[in-house]
């Protein structure tokens, strides 16, 4: 979950330059060169414009009732609850279990240096008063509504979305140079893994590579609490 920082953002502007034509030869011969070059700037558009992860609205899924086997299982632990939570929320369950993945492969009592809590990591100042932070129940509920918040921001765009979780909804309009270091891992990590999960790949090089330079130890102690290991 988020911590508060503040960067500068930059602002962009566009501008399109305006011709005259006179005469009417002028403005027949416009009007049929408009048409081609309009038509070729179409064409380059579509050949050029980049396939983002928002191409397909992150709450739609082919199969809802299960979550990718992609995950570790540590996470494949909690794929009941994680559909569960999901449908509740009108999220894709492949991008909460994205989410579970990195912040806490599954241990419901994980806790950050920085006090985030939790199966989502959630920071205590997003809890009630009473509320127990490292209920699944209730870190999901305040987790995923933290989530739906950020994808919302990100006009249904699950990259941004991700960088909103990790680093406050504040960065999605934020240009990317501007992203903590953490965010910039977070989402160079997580948007190809839910990728992966999306497309139903049986496999995950992304997930196998935070593995292994992040992930060992978070899972091992998830293994451990959850009794995986017996």
């Amino acid at each position: 979950m988020p911590r508060a920082r503040s960067k500068k953002q930059a602002d962009w502007q566009t501008a399109a330059p305006q011709e005259n034509g006179s005469g009417c030869l002028s403005l027949y011969s416009l009007s049929i060169l408009s048409v081609f070059l309009i038509t070729c700037l179409i064409t380059v558009l579509a050949l050029n414009t980049p396939v983002s992860i928002s191409a397909a609205s992150p709450i739609k899924q082919t199969d809802s009732t299960r979550i990718s086997p992609i995950f570790t299982r540590e996470v494949q632990h909690w794929s009941g609850d994680i559909v569960r939570w999901a449908t509740a929320s009108f999220l894709d369950p492949n991008l909460v279990a994205v989410i579970m993945q990195i912040e806490s492969c599954g241990d419901p009592s994980a806790r950050s240096s920085a006090g985030a809590m939790g199966l989502f990591q959630v920071m205590p100042f997003h809890f009630q008063t009473g509320e127990n932070g490292y209920s699944p129940e209730t870190n999901a509920l305040r987790g995923l509504n933290y989530l739906t918040r950020s994808l919302q921001a990100a006009n249904g765009n699950a990259r941004l979305a991700l960088a909103g979780y990790n680093g406050g909804i504040g960065v999605i309009a934020r240009n990317e140079w501007t992203w903590h270091a953490q965010t910039k891992r977070y989402v160079y990590y997580g948007a190809p893994i839910y990728e992966d999960a999306r497309n139903g790949a049986t496999s995950s090089p992304m997930l196998d590579e935070w593995y292994r330079r992040y992930g060992a130890g978070l899972c091992r102690d998830a293994s451990q609490r959850l009794g995986l290991n017996n």
